[in-house]
């Protein structure tokens, strides 16, 4: 069982069956509306046998283009 915190996926709960392998250490999940594209990633942190958390990545904080040149 996963447990997604944080983010628009906040409370997700997956039950993942066993043949589909170990869980990927990060999701991507993409949000595609009017504006521009939204993009979240949750790590994995397992937790015990069968169960973990992914836990929604901080955002990079990219610098200001200098607009002045």
């Amino acid at each position: 069982m996963l447990l997604f915190v944080g983010g628009p996926l906040d409370g997700r709960v997956e039950i993942r069956a066993a043949r589909h392998g170990e869980p990927l250490p990060t999701v991507t999940h993409v949000h595609l509306h009017d504006g521009p594209k939204v993009v979240h990633r949750y790590d994995l942190e397992p937790l015990s046998d069968g169960l973990g958390v992914y836990n929604l990545r901080p955002p990079v904080r990219r610098p200001a283009r200098d607009e002045s040149a």
